[in-house]
């Protein structure tokens, strides 16, 4: 055990020695090793950020929760993507919200959303330009989640009865009332209508529903439908259901398409004229999307690990030459075979672990600066940080071996006496 710490010691102490001595040959050699690990684990570190990013998004919206509407999401129907026949599908109206929680109201909660692009919105002086409008039903609370940072939400008679109260996202609340203060009671002019605020929500972010609540403002679907056509096919009402029980969304889900084919009147050998999505569909194409970019990322990351290793084999194959004659005089002192692969085979390891962790350390300062610049939170595990430390070891051992090997085999006599 003494015998193979000092080997171990006496490894680490030449491979810093050889860092000191020839530092810009290896720094070029370790070029390749510190690219190649920074591949791997910025890779790594970013897929899972992301996956972890869309699982938080699940969780929050539910994976409870179904989209009805004209258009299908990506990944939710197989084939060809069909937007000429989505375009031409009927809207959905109240009407269909109201068949459908007369049947699933001891099922699911029930409500209606008609997002309304490019809306201006004016207080004062001051207005604010294409920005959203969320015209919401009944029950949309419990549905989705909406977090009020002051006021309040709608009450039910409210959005059923048409109100002409409204709620601000953060971004629209900023431009509309730059120098801050409250804007309850304020009235605000949207689609050729006075609105008056009830409410500001948080800062929360685009979600994977599409839903942008920050740069929008949510108002009741009653009143904008006695503003403009809600059945235009220029716009796209979703109806959001959302099951009591998890376990239950695929019978949810059976139900709700029974109910809509009957209100369309639909023959049996009649297409659904409508689609029913869920966050599922598109978190598993991300993920297929992610194992793909995995894949790449791990292909480029080898061929830089390819040419780092070669470059690691280089500079022990030359200090292997230049140290000849210190191999020569350790083998006539007695010292075995297993010793001399052992030192350059080790030195050959720590050389790429250090590059590994400059590799690492990058990813990590790029980590950092990358989560406090952006609203994504970016981690360096420690299981990324452990595939990097073993994947140095394991080029080290591979681009160390035969330089070790061809050092134990040296003839101590023709070691010692060679120039």
């Amino acid at each position: 055990m003494t015998n193979i710490g000092q080997i171990i010691i006496a490894s680490i102490i030449q491979a810093f020695q050889e860092l000191r001595v020839n530092k810009l040959r290896t720094f070029l050699s370790l070029l390749g090793i510190t690219i190649g690990i920074f591949c791997i684990i910025s890779v790594l570190t970013s897929l899972d950020s992301a996956k972890a990013m869309i699982q938080k998004n699940v969780n929050n919206l539910g994976s409870d929760v179904l989209y009805i509407g004209r258009w299908p999401w990506p990944g939710a129907e197989e084939g060809e993507y069909r937007w000429w026949d989505y375009w031409r599908r009927p809207s959905l109206t109240s009407k269909e919200v109201t068949a459908v929680d007369l049947q699933l109201h001891d099922m699911a909660y029930t409500s209606i959303c008609l997002p309304i692009t490019n809306i201006d919105a004016k207080y004062n002086d001051l207005d604010v330009s294409n920005i959203r409008a969320y015209a919401l039903g009944a029950d949309f609370d419990k549905v989705q989640n909406i977090e009020i940072e002051t006021g309040r939400y709608f009450t039910n008679s409210e959005l059923i009865g048409g109100n002409n109260t409204i709620i601000l996202g953060s971004e629209v609340y900023n431009s509309l009332f730059p120098t801050g203060g409250s804007a309850l009671g304020k009235s605000i002019r949207l689609v050729g209508r006075k609105f008056i605020v009830i409410g500001v929500m948080k800062k929360v972010g685009q979600n994977m529903a599409d839903f942008d609540f920050d740069n929008s403002i949510l108002c009741s679907y009653n009143k904008v439908s006695t503003v403009i056509d809600v059945t235009s096919t220029d716009y796209n009402p979703r109806l959001i259901v959302r099951a009591f029980n998890v376990n239950s969304v695929n019978e949810v889900k059976d139900e709700i398409r029974g109910i809509l084919r009957r209100s369309h009147r639909l023959r049996p050998s009649q297409a659904d004229d409508f689609s029913i999505n869920q966050l599922s569909s598109i978190s598993n194409m991300l993920d297929q999307m992610f194992a793909t970019i995995n894949v790449v990322g791990i292909f480029i990351a080898l061929f830089s690990l390819l040419v780092g290793a070669f470059g690691i084999a280089n500079i022990m194959f030359v200090t292997v030459r230049d140290r000849t004659k210190y191999i020569g005089l350790k083998k006539a002192i007695g010292a075995r075979r297993v010793s001399i692969l052992m030192e350059f085979l080790l030195e050959a390891t720590v050389l790429c672990v250090i590059g590994g962790l400059i590799g690492i350390f990058i990813v990590w300062i790029l980590s950092i600066i990358v989560s406090n610049a952006m609203d994504w939170e970016i981690t360096l595990s420690f299981k990324n940080f452990s595939v990097g430390v073993i994947v140095s070891i394991i080029v080290g051992v591979v681009s160390g071996i035969i330089p070790a090997i061809s050092a134990s085999k040296l003839d101590p006599v023709v070691a010692i006496r060679s120039n």
